[in-house]
C-alpha cells in the first residue's frame, strides 16, 4: 500500500495552525481533558517540541504537503531501569482527516520512527472504549489490544475506561 502521509518537525510556520488544533472544535470529543492551551511559538522556536522524553510531529499529506494533524509521544516507566521506558503515543486528526485511515498510518509511522530512534521494546496507545475508529486504527497500524484499565482517565468532567493497545520492535529473524 502506497504511503499517503508523512511525519515532519514543526517549524514556526506551524505555530498558528498547532494552537488553533488544540481548540475544542478541533481536538475531538476523546481528546477533551480540559487543559489550558499550550503557546506553542516559543517551544517550536526553542526545538523543544521533541526532547528525551516527549515529543511532538506534524502528520502531512504526502500528495500535496498539506497538514492534517499532530502525533505526540511521552515516555512511561514500567520500571527504575533505562531498558524499562517504554512510548506512549497519540494522534489529534483535524475534523475532515478523521475516518479515512490517515490515523493508522500516522501512528505506525511514528512506532517505526520510535523504534528506530530509540532502544525502546515497546509502545503504546491508550483511546477510550467508545472510540471504535481509534481501535481500528490502532489494530491496522499492527498494534495488539491488551485489555481495559478501568476508571484510569479523568476526561470531560468524568472517569472513563481505556483501552490499551502496543506493539513491540521487531525482532530480527535469525538467518
Amino acid at each position: 500500500m502506497a504511503k499517503r502521509v508523512r511525519l515532519r518537525q514543526a517549524t514556526t510556520a506551524d505555530a498558528e495552525l498547532l494552537e488553533l488544533w488544540q481548540r475544542p472544535g478541533y481536538r475531538g470529543e476523546f481528546n477533551d481533558f480540559g487543559l489550558p492551551l499550550r503557546q506553542l511559538a516559543g517551544a517550536i522556536e526553542e526545538n523543544s517540541l521533541i526532547d528525551q522524553e516527549r515529543g511532538a510531529l506534524i502528520v502531512e499529506l504526502m500528495a500535496d504537503g498539506t497538514p492534517i494533524g499532530s502525533v505526540s509521544w511521552h515516555g512511561v516507566r514500567y520500571g527504575p531501569n533505562p531498558q524499562s521506558l517504554v512510548w506512549n503515543i497519540g494522534i489529534n486528526l483535524v475534523p475532515d482527516a478523521r475516518g479515512q485511515g490517515f490515523g493508522g498510518e500516522a501512528q505506525r509511522l511514528l512506532a517505526d520512527r520510535l523504534f528506530a530512534t530509540t532502544t525502546a521494546n515497546r509502545v503504546e496507545a491508550m483511546t477510550d472504549v467508545d472510540n471504535a475508529q481509534e481501535q481500528r486504527a490502532l489494530e491496522k497500524a499492527g498494534f495488539v489490544r491488551e485489555g481495559v484499565l478501568r476508571g484510569a482517565q479523568f476526561r470531560a468532567g468524568g472517569w472513563h475506561d481505556i483501552v490499551v493497545y502496543s506493539v513491540l520492535r521487531p525482532r530480527a529473524v535469525p538467518g
